[in-house]
Formats: C-alpha cells, sequence, structure tokens
C-alpha cells in the first residue's frame, strides 16, 4: 500500500515537472473555461488566472517552452510556469489571435476597418513584453484608456488582490496608495507610488497616470511620468511639428484639458509643468493659440511678465508654415474673408443694378411699347425684349464694370468654398494624431482621397519611414522631384545606410532649395534653435532630423490651391450634386455648388450684354429723381463710367457689410468686428468719407451738364 503511493507520487511529480518544462503536449495542458486560464498538469490544476468581464475579450492562450501568453483587450499578457506575470504588450488595437512559429510569438490585433500584426520580443524584467515593430497607438479612449478604465473597475475591497495579480498596472497600486493614505498608513502609500513609477507604460498611460498623480498629490511623481511620457511618445514616432486635434489628445490623456483647468483655478505651479509638457511635444494642438493667451494672461498676473511675453512670441512663431501666415485659425479667416467679399460684392452690384435700372426705366418703357410693353413683349418678343433689357442702356465702361465684379464675385464664391473644403480636410483625424504610419492612420488617410502630387508622396514617403521600410519611402520621395523637404529625408535614408556623403549631400540640396529649413540645418549640423530641433536634440539625440509637411503643404494635400477649385467648378459646374452624401457637411456643399453655378450663370449673363449693342433710347437717358436718389444712397453706383467709380462702390458695400454685426445679422468670428470701439471708429468714418466723396463726384457731374446745357441753349 505505501509502495503504490509513493508510485503514485512519483509519477505526479514527474508529470509536474515534464509540464513545467514545456515537455511532451504542453499545448493540451492549458484550459480557458469562460475568463478563467488554468494550466492543467493531469486532473490537476498547477495554478489559474481570472479575468474581469471589464478587461475585454480574451484569445485563445499560447503555450511557448515554460512561458504562457494570452491576449486581453488590447494587450497580451506572458506568464512564468508558476502563473507568475512576466510582461505585458501594449498594442494599438484589440488583439485577436496569438501564434508562433520556430520560437517566436506573433499576435494579431483588430481595430475599426483595419487588422495589424506584430511580433513580441522575451519579456524583460520591468514586466514589459517588448513589441519589435512600431506600435501606432490609435486615438481611440478604448484602446489608450484601457489600463485606466481596468483599474477603475476593481471594487475597493479587492485593490489588494488586483495589485498582487497584475503588479504591472499603475493605475492599481495608485487606487491602493490612495486607499492607504486614507487609512494612515502613508509609508505604504508612497511605496505604492513608486511602484507605478517602475513600469513600461505607453505615453498616452504615463499621460493618464501623470494627471492622476497631480490630482493624488504627488507632484514630483507627475513631472517624472509627463518626462517618461515625452520619451516614449519621441521613440513612437510622435513629433512636436505635426498637429495634433483635441480629440486625439482627449484619448491620449487629455493634457489640454487638464492644463486649461490648472490655469482656471490659478494652480500656476503645476500649470508650469504641464504647459512645458504641451510646449515640448504638443505646441501645434487645436486651440493652443487661445491657451498660451490665458497662461500669458496668469504669468502677467503673477507678476512674471517676461516669460508671458516670451509665451506670446513662441505662440506667434507657430504661425510660420499655416496658410498667408494666418495661424491655425487660416481656414476660417480665409472663409470669413471670402464671406465679406461675397457680400460686398453681391451688394455692390444690386446696388449699381438698381441705379442703372431707375436710369434706364423711362426709355425702357417707351422702347417697348411697340412689343407690347415691358412684361408682355418677353413673351411676344423674347429675343427683341433680351436686347433691350436695362443693362442695354448701360454704357460700354459700365457694363465691362459689371462683368468684373461678377467676376470678382465669382472667384470670392470659389474662394469661400476652397475654404470650407481646405479646413475640412485639414481637421481630418488621420493628419491630426501626432505622428503618420500605422494601422489606424492608414485606414483613414484613404478617405481624404488626397490629390497626388510632390506633398502628397513626401507623406506616403514619412509614414513608410517612420514604419521601418526605407525602399518604399525612398521610392516615394524620389517620386517627389526636386523637393527640399523630400531631399532632406531621402538623406535621412542615407544616413540610417551608413552612406554619410550621399547624405551630406542631399542635406547641401535641401537647403540650397529651401534656405529656412531647419530640419536640414539641424542635419548639418547648424545651429537652429526651433521647438522642433530642441525635441530632437533632447530625446532623439543622435538620430537625423526628418522634414514633415507644414499646414500649407497639407492644404494641397487635401484640396489644391484656388485655382484648381475654380478650374473644377468652371469645367463641371454640376459636379457638386455627384457629391459622396457620406462625406462631412453634404448639404452645405450642394449650397455652395448652387451659388457657385449661379455666379457662373450671372457672369456668362453680364459678359453675353458685353456683345449686344446698346439701345437706340439710351440717347434719351435722363437723371429722374429715383436715380439721384439712388446715386446718392449707394456711393459710387451712378460713376461706374469711371473705374474710380467701381473702387468707391466696392468700398462702401465692403464697409456697410463690416459695420453689418452691428445689427446682430451677421458675425465674422475672425475679421476685426464693430464692437470694439476703434474699429467701429475707422469704419464710420470711412463710410462718411464714400458718401463725401460720392456727392463731390455727383456734384461735379451736375455742374457738368448745366455748364453743357446752357452752351447748348447760347448755341441755340
Amino acid at each position: 500500500m505505501n509502495r503504490t503511493s509513493a508510485t503514485v507520487q512519483a509519477w505526479l511529480r514527474s508529470s509536474l515537472i515534464l509540464g513545467l518544462l514545456g515537455l511532451g503536449t504542453a499545448r493540451a495542458d492549458l484550459n480557458l473555461s469562460g475568463r478563467t486560464l488554468q494550466w492543467e498538469s493531469g486532473n490537476a490544476a498547477v495554478w489559474q488566472r481570472e479575468f474581469p468581464a471589464s478587461m475585454g475579450p480574451l484569445t485563445e492562450p499560447l503555450a511557448v517552452g515554460t512561458t504562457t501568453y494570452l491576449g486581453v483587450g488590447p494587450v497580451v499578457y506572458a506568464f512564468g510556469p508558476a502563473g507568475n506575470l512576466l510582461g505585458r504588450a501594449d498594442l494599438p488595437g484589440q488583439s485577436t489571435s496569438l501564434d508562433s512559429v520556430s520560437g517566436v510569438v506573433a499576435v494579431s490585433t483588430q481595430g475599426h476597418g483595419y487588422t495589424e500584426r506584430f511580433t513580441l520580443a522575451a519579456p524583460q524584467n520591468n514586466l514589459s513584453l517588448p513589441v519589435v515593430e512600431r506600435a501606432v497607438m490609435p486615438p481611440d479612449s478604448q484602446i489608450t484608456g484601457w489600463l485606466a478604465g481596468v483599474a477603475d473597475s476593481v471594487p475597493a475591497p479587492q485593490l489588494s488582490q488586483a495589485a498582487r495579480d497584475f503588479p504591472d498596472n499603475p493605475f492599481v497600486a495608485l487606487r491602493e496608495a490612495e486607499q492607504l493614505n486614507k487609512a494612515g498608513d502613508h509609508a505604504r502609500a508612497l511605496s505604492a507610488v513608486r511602484h507605478t513609477l517602475g513600469s513600461r507604460l505607453p505615453f498616452t498611460a504615463w499621460t493618464q497616470l501623470a494627471a492622476r498623480l497631480d490630482r493624488a498629490g504627488y507632484p514630483a511623481a507627475a513631472n517624472l511620468a509627463l518626462e517618461r511620457a515625452t520619451r516614449d511618445a519621441a521613440a513612437r514616432g510622435i513629433d512636436p511639428e505635426i498637429p495634433v486635434s483635441r480629440a486625439a489628445l482627449r484619448a491620449y490623456g487629455d493634457p489640454v484639458g487638464y492644463a486649461a483647468t490648472l490655469i482656471q483655478q490659478g494652480h500656476l505651479a503645476r500649470a508650469d509643468a504641464w504647459m512645458n509638457f504641451l510646449r515640448g511635444l504638443y505646441p501645434r494642438f487645436e486651440g493652443h493659440s487661445d491657451l498660451y493667451r490665458r497662461y500669458a494672461a496668469l504669468l502677467d498676473a503673477q507678476g512674471r511678465s517676461g516669460e508671458a511675453e516670451g509665451w506670446r512670441q513662441f505662440g506667434a512663431s507657430l504661425r510660420a508654415g499655416s496658410l498667408y501666415n494666418l495661424g491655425p485659425d487660416d481656414t476660417q479667416t480665409v472663409r470669413d474673408a471670402a464671406r465679406l467679399a461675397t457680400l460686398a460684392l453681391l451688394l455692390g452690384l444690386l446696388a449699381a443694378y438698381l441705379t442703372l435700372a431707375a436710369r434706364a426705366w423711362k426709355a425702357q418703357g417707351e422702347d417697348t411699347r411697340p412689343y407690347g410693353g415691358r412684361w408682355a413683349s418677353v413673351l411676344k418678343r423674347p429675343l427683341t425684349r433680351a436686347r433691350l433689357g436695362v443693362l442695354s442702356y448701360a454704357s460700354l465702361p459700365e457694363r465691362l464694370t459689371l462683368v468684373i465684379l461678377g467676376a470678382a464675385l465669382l472667384t470670392a464664391l470659389v474662394g469661400w468654398q476652397w475654404a470650407n473644403q481646405t479646413g475640412r480636410g485639414l481637421q481630418a483625424p488621420a493628419l491630426n494624431m501626432g505622428t503618420y504610419g500605422g494601422g489606424w492612420y492608414s485606414a483613414h488617410i484613404d478617405d481624404l482621397n488626397l490629390r497626388p502630387g510632390p506633398d502628397t508622396a513626401i507623406l506616403n514617403g514619412l509614414a513608410a519611414q517612420l514604419g521601418g521600410d526605407d525602399t518604399t519611402a525612398r521610392d516615394s520621395y524620389t517620386a517627389a522631384g526636386p523637393d527640399a523637404c523630400a531631399l532632406n529625408n531621402l538623406g535621412v535614408v542615407s544616413q540610417n545606410r551608413e552612406d554619410q556623403p550621399q547624405a551630406l549631400e542631399l542635406y547641401r540640396q535641401a537647403l540650397t532649395l529651401e534656405p529656412d529649413s531647419s530640419a536640414a540645418s539641424y542635419n548639418l549640423g547648424l545651429d537652429q534653435r526651433t521647438p522642433d530641433t530642441l525635441f530632437q536634440q533632447q530625446y532623439r539625440w543622435g538620430e537625423p532630423r526628418l522634414c514633415y509637411p507644414n499646414r500649407r503643404n497639407l492644404a494641397r494635400m487635401v484640396s489644391g490651391d484656388l485655382s484648381v477649385t475654380l478650374r473644377r467648378d468652371l469645367s463641371d459646374p454640376l459636379g457638386f450634386l455627384r457629391r459622396d452624401p457620406q462625406q462631412p457637411n453634404p448639404a452645405g456643399s450642394v449650397r455652395m455648388g448652387w451659388a457657385v453655378l449661379g455666379a457662373i450663370t450671372l457672369l456668362a449673363t453680364l459678359a453675353f450684354l458685353l456683345l449686344v449693342p446698346r439701345a437706340a433710347g439710351s440717347r434719351r437717358l435722363g437723371r429722374p429723381a429715383l436715380y439721384r436718389l439712388l446715386a446718392f444712397l449707394f456711393p459710387g453706383s451712378a460713376l461706374l463710367g469711371n473705374p474710380w467709380g467701381g473702387v468707391l462702390l466696392l468700398t462702401w458695400a465692403a464697409t456697410v457689410t463690416l459695420l453689418a454685426p452691428l445689427t446682430q445679422l451677421l458675425r465674422f468670428e475672425f475679421l476685426p468686428q464693430p464692437q470694439q470701439p476703434a474699429v467701429r471708429n475707422v469704419l464710420v468714418l470711412l463710410l462718411i468719407a464714400c458718401y463725401a466723396i460720392n456727392t463731390l463726384g455727383l456734384s461735379l457731374i451736375e455742374a457738368n451738364t448745366f455748364r453743357q446745357r446752357r452752351l447748348e441753349r447760347a448755341a441755340g
């Protein structure tokens, strides 16, 4: 009996050893039952792990030697032979499957409309499971906020157990530290906080952790977390030269929202840390101008005027590279200017037409009487009536002025349409995530239908180069032609391949084409102390600087320039009716399309009238009272025979349009507002000047007419 028991015990012991060594059928020893992972030896469970539903879906486990891998939500865990946690890999999508070839573990991930595949390296001592390829974190809070969400879902009584089960989750440790602080155990709480800083996290999690450490009263730990966030972001290809939207930053830990809260509350010491973090990593975040102004105002209030002025100058320096150097609100400013020009031109055209119609009304009535009258002749003698339109009584200079105004109206409307389209394109999420490349980027960049050209080729090359595909990058840069940015990045490819002479030659060519290229200057060792090169020196020391497209380049990619939009509308005026309704704001584009079509029709009509001979009744044109009244009310409308009359009419129309916001009927957000006393006073003085010049011009005409009549009477 004792011998049998000893034999059974020996058999169990040997089976356990074989299982731990991964010999035999290791895959058969893994059992995933519901949300419980077990490593079994025979009928006995060696170890098991529970994964709460809050962690997300699980993959099939994979055993490689003595290591067990399991995909849980957007991460992969590696466990040792005793069930101890070896490491965690943070992935940019939900893990869907694991497989191994020759001991190399690969994981497939899935996002919204894309899949990716990554290779996992061996676990490291800091509970990290490195990903061999570049993992680009998407602006998706379900992915980037997974660790914090899992920690928040743990009930308070189970925090200690969760901290032991998942020591890699610093958010659990921080919650435990806060709990210990409330209980008065400050020593253990501080130890738990130190533990949070021993993890390896993506920059998104470091940023979230920094905010929580700040709120928990650990500012030094928060500063260290921000520094680690910056270093991890730099390693993943995030660059301060690439804009970032507020939506992306919310998924990345919302540093802008937290900094704005600190500024609002007047916590200057902590606001300094977060604003410097934003300045170093995300200086071109959406809405940065407003936040920089608010922070400068807070510094002024604290007596730090020198620093405040430095922040204002820094914000102003970021305007370089935008459309017409107008800054991040460039498309809105262009849109408002186009709206102003459109309304002013419409008002000018309407004023000119009414004035000319008042002058020709009587003569037109007499000329159309033989054909049935002014209105009946439209049906009875349409061709004759067309020759006797109101504008047929205008002189050739007057009609030519109207044609010029019509062409300007069409250009303004197309500019308005271009600003709308360009603004929507520049706000595309794929262009505002702080970097280029990755599965999420590839799934969204195709939705933009970028215009082929050198700028788009450079963007494609950057996405490939940041992903490690230098061959594709070289082909894309070569296709861009003699472009300074492409040449600089080709030099980076050559330098990475240790062809230093070729790299230096390419950098010199890039600097010759674009003398203010900070990337080429930096790579040649010239002193370029811009925010972007300072970031490169601190966080990518020894690496060459890539050249990224600026806002003008991006605008050319998404919509081309104004001439492209104008040619498209003229060649295909009904193209807006075939627009994809799934694209953003289709109704607004359709309305603008109809407006442009109307402007094209108006311009064609005015141009046709240039060919129509002047009506014979134009010799009987007088100066009736209504004409005189309209000529006074609409400065310049009675002086269109002279080029300066058109200038006066446009000046008056633009001034009236700019004053319109005082009636609450219109608003131009990014243009000077007439509610401001200085602006209002200038506009009122300009309006008075228009009426004064117009009155003087009309008086001279009346005096000249009176003189001619007197001479005619004297001669008669």
